[in-house]
């Protein structure tokens, strides 16, 4: 077994909670700032994070120059199995003659070329909140050391765009390295808030970059069997989901994205035509009984519904009647009725599912309305 697997077997309270890259960041940015002023690289820093408590950041590495230091820490992702994990997060400092705290990105730290992001376009992608902490230990240290002067801060990551090339930021546009993020100072293991809020990010890019149309997914297969289906729409039309599908639609709608369109399999999208907008395993237990139901509906074999409730899952299911066309296109009806209900404004809703190896099952194209007779409530 792995140990991301491993990992997942563990009690939620027992999981270690790690630092975010705008922690390290700002901690570095005190401990650079100290060895600037008194002329010694301290083994350590605390600082006080937005989450309410205390945090000490060793420096593990460090440089002097005759104009400013440079401070490392190693990041530590806790028991989340971060791309940032184990990441060099540095901070240089250096005095200015211009008076006030000049803030940028240095090498591995991307820089934002699209609108909808919290960083405005052209500047180091350092999100809001690490901005905050790290001008807040600036100007504690101006203060304490009654500096007459400005500072300079640069914050780099050194292997920063080799790492960006696991994430999304280049489809954001956040190109030639990571963000520097995090609104509480830890890191969550598995948190369901860091997803949700990259997937309102996605969406944000999305608008601002004037996509009429964007496609949802649960993951990266279904993802490439989308951008096969859809290779007129940009990139950023593409957003992952995961297991998300309620929140998604709900921030589509609040967006006034006049079109989206579902794109998965059988195990979550027969959930969500079941009306289920939190697909995890754990959330909600695939309904033979319901597939059955439908399958009913649209004229299958009665020996071929009873198979279907001996079945172990929902992609058998799809095997069994792969080829019955009307049966997926129920199913893709319904997910597009509940997608409609659940968002509860006007748009234009259409579903496509895939098999693993990129078969297509069946779809339900550009529906703004569904009747009573055209879905199966189960």
């Amino acid at each position: 077994m792995n140990e991301q697997k491993k990992q997942n077997k563990k009690d939620p309270s027992q999981m270690r909670h790690g630092y975010t890259t705008g922690a390290c960041a700002t901690a570095m940015t005190k401990a650079a700032l100290q060895a600037l002023v008194v002329g010694k690289v301290p083994d350590e820093v605390t600082i006080y994070l937005p989450a309410g408590q205390y945090a000490t950041f060793k420096v593990s590495a460090f440089h002097l120059s005759e104009d400013g230091v440079m401070c490392e820490t190693i990041k530590d992702a806790g028991d989340d199995p971060d791309a940032t994990h184990r990441a060099r997060i540095q901070s240089t400092v250096r005095y200015s003659e211009e008076k006030g705290i000049h803030l940028d990105g240095g090498i591995g730290v991307g820089r934002v070329t699209k609108a909808g992001l919290p960083v405005p376009v052209g500047q180091a992608a350092i999100n809001p909140v690490p901005r905050k902490m790290i001008y807040g230990v600036v100007q504690e240290a101006i203060e304490k050391f009654k500096l007459d002067c400005g500072i300079k801060v640069i914050i780099s990551v050194p292997d920063g765009e080799k790492i960006a090339e696991k994430t999304l930021n280049k489809r954001l546009g956040i190109i030639g390295g990571i963000s520097i993020l995090g609104t509480r100072g830890t890191v969550v293991p598995f948190s369901s808030s860091a997803y949700m809020a990259s997937i309102v990010q996605a969406i944000n890019v999305a608008k601002e970059s004037g996509c009429e149309h964007v496609v949802i997914t649960t993951g990266g297969r279904s993802e490439k069997h989308a951008m096969q289906q859809y290779p007129h729409l940009p990139e950023e039309a593409f957003i992952e989901m995961g297991d998300f599908v309620g929140f998604t639609l709900k921030h589509i709608a609040r967006k006034k994205i006049p079109r989206v369109s579902l794109v998965g399999m059988m195990g979550k999208f027969s959930k969500v035509a079941q009306g289920i907008m939190m697909v995890h395993s754990k959330s909600a237990p695939i309904s033979l009984e319901f597939l059955a139901g439908i399958s009913n509906k649209v004229g299958v074999d009665e020996e071929i519904q009873r198979e279907i409730l001996q079945a172990n899952t929902a992609s058998q299911v799809g095997e069994m009647l792969q080829g019955n066309e009307a049966f997926f296109t129920a199913l893709c009806k319904n997910c597009c009725y509940y997608a409609l209900n659940h968002m509860n404004t006007d748009i234009n809703v259409s579903t496509t599912l895939y098999t693993m190896n990129g078969d297509c099952l069946g779809k339900a194209e550009n529906i703004d309305k569904l009747d009573e007779d055209d879905w199966y409530r189960g």
